[in-house]
């Protein structure tokens, strides 16, 4: 059984939460992304092998080695993002999407809408950064 979307469907709280058209909704929004970061890593990847050159000054080749770092962190940062991508589409399926690991609370729409992979409320979030911030600060 599918769902029809509007091309100009936004999820609403006026509908019950996580229904069939808001999971199908964020399925299409991550595959989207996710095609769009596979796309990015494709192209990266051609530019590396046509940039794998032999320069001759050695200014040139300081420079292409440092703009090959930072495409390649780039790249292992959208690795990571990819997997959480895969993360978030599983958890459509399994049906957990959108409420929080911590609490198991519904996550706003809006929070999903800006952060399609977030996998705890603006309150749980919260208290893990203010974790975080008090370990790294001993």
């Amino acid at each position: 059984m599918s769902v029809e979307l509007a091309s100009d469907y936004r999820p609403s709280e006026d509908e019950p939460f996580m229904n069939q058209r808001q999971r199908r909704y964020f399925r299409d929004k991550l595959i989207a992304w996710k095609d769009e970061l596979l796309r990015d890593s494709r192209e990266t990847l051609e530019h590396l092998q046509d940039e794998n050159q032999n320069h001759p000054d050695l200014v040139d080749r300081a420079s292409s080695e440092t703009d090959r770092a930072i495409e390649l962190r780039a790249r292992d940062r959208q690795r990571k993002l990819i997997a959480k991508i895969d993360a978030a589409l599983e958890r459509i399926e399994d049906g957990s999407y959108g409420y929080c690991e911590e609490t198991g609370e519904p996550i706003s729409l809006r929070r999903l809408e800006a952060r399609p992979i977030a996998t705890l409320s603006i309150e749980a979030q919260e208290r893990h950064e203010r974790r975080e911030k008090v370990y790294r600060d001993d």
